[in-house]
């Protein structure tokens, strides 16, 4: 009897240890990164709507900018997630989902933007039950011209064991109430070692409106706005690959500066963009022991100005956080810091840098807005 029961667990055991060996095999076999500068092609833009074809200067519009981190549209009041200590791995429902997302939509649509930078922006996803978020956006923001940047496409991530992660693709989306003259995809470093199946891709993407010095047509052409949609690593990514990110897109802008456009960064930096959210929001977690670390303003090029960090020192920050810890479930008291803003060129004037505060109705993360005017 007791050489039976060895027999069969002996089985059991290298049917376990061929199954998880088969699953291993197929995460990475499965695993692949798109080729950076990619132009956003037929399939990722939608281009149906008759735009301005430029921006006028001559008539100095003021100009709005949103950017804001969907959550995949997992993240009402109640979810936590498992890779940031809680447990919740996939939105409650495909209705949740969808309301999510629409609720944001609608919050940022009557700020009446004239540009929206998303992050995490599923198209196909276990874990917001296949709602294509792309195609909610495009109907909540019709009459803008809209363009898909994918940074995430997983292999099926069985875990956590209750309610598997799944396979997902998401991206990045740019709306425009211009036309996009150009777009590009750039592939950010990230880690090499086992953490890059966590990781996955990561990416930035480079949206190209023109502008023009007067409304008459013909009128000569004045320099490009150039916006970009940023979502920087976060989890398993070390000092060196957040350095090596920051590097290429600074270099990115500084390029387009240089070249006397507009630059307008915007999106989700994965790091303290006040530098001190920890004693601004009375944070419990110690900067040293979180994994929202300051930024590398020092870094940051001359010329360039960090919205939120700017007003900080000024002495007229008093905006709301723009993401909460979702180790646990929202109820007022979590953690809280700014890690969604935008950065922009010295010919760029901006007249208001705000946090939209939903207060994590939708999302862990709040929107920003932006009030502009192109010198």
């Amino acid at each position: 009897m007791a050489k039976m029961v060895l027999k069969w667990a002996g089985i059991v055991m290298a049917a376990l240890v061929a199954l998880v060996g088969a699953y291993a095999a197929y995460v990475m076999l499965s695993y692949y990164r798109l080729d950076d500068n990619l132009p956003l092609e037929e399939g990722q833009r939608i281009t149906s709507y008759v735009l301005p074809e430029a921006i006028d200067l001559a008539a100095s519009p003021e100009l709005a900018a949103v950017t804001a981190n969907l959550g995949f549209g997992a993240y009402g009041p109640d979810f936590d997630f498992f890779m940031d200590g809680g447990t919740g791995s996939v939105a409650e429902s495909a209705q949740a989902a969808t309301d999510n997302i629409n609720g944001s939509a609608e919050a940022i649509a009557a700020q009446r933007p004239d540009f929206i930078l998303f992050q995490e922006v599923d198209i196909d996803g276990t874990r917001s039950h296949h709602v294509d978020q792309w195609g909610l956006l495009q109907a909540g923001f019709l009459g803008h011209e809209s363009a898909f940047a994918q940074n995430y496409d997983s292999p099926f991530l069985a875990w956590p064991p209750h309610a598997p992660h799944g396979a997902n693709k998401a991206g990045l989306v740019t709306f425009s109430d211009y036309q996009i003259a150009e777009t590009l995809r750039r592939s950010l470093p990230i880690s090499e070692g086992m953490s890059k199946f966590l990781d996955l891709d990561r990416c930035y993407s480079i949206c190209r409106v023109r502008t023009t010095t007067g409304a008459a047509p013909g009128s000569p052409a004045g320099p490009d706005l150039v916006l970009f949609n940023v979502h920087l690593s976060a989890y398993g990514a070390d000092a060196s690959v957040m350095e090596a990110q920051r590097g290429m897109l600074f270099d990115d802008m500084q390029r387009e500066r240089d070249a006397g456009n507009y630059v307008i960064v915007g999106g989700d930096f994965n790091h303290d963009m006040l530098g001190t959210s920890n004693e601004v929001y009375g944070n419990q977690t110690a900067t040293e022991a979180s994994w929202a670390k300051p930024f590398d303003f020092a870094s940051v090029p001359q010329g360039f100005t960090v919205a939120p960090k700017a007003q900080l020192e000024a002495g007229t920050f008093a905006s709301a956080a723009t993401c909460r810890d979702a180790g646990r479930s929202y109820d007022g008291t979590n953690d809280r810091w700014v890690m969604d803003t935008f950065i922009y060129s010295d010919n760029v004037k901006a007249l208001s840098c705000e946090t939209l505060d939903l207060d994590f109705a939708f999302s862990d993360h709040n929107p920003v807005v932006l009030r502009f005017a192109l010198a």
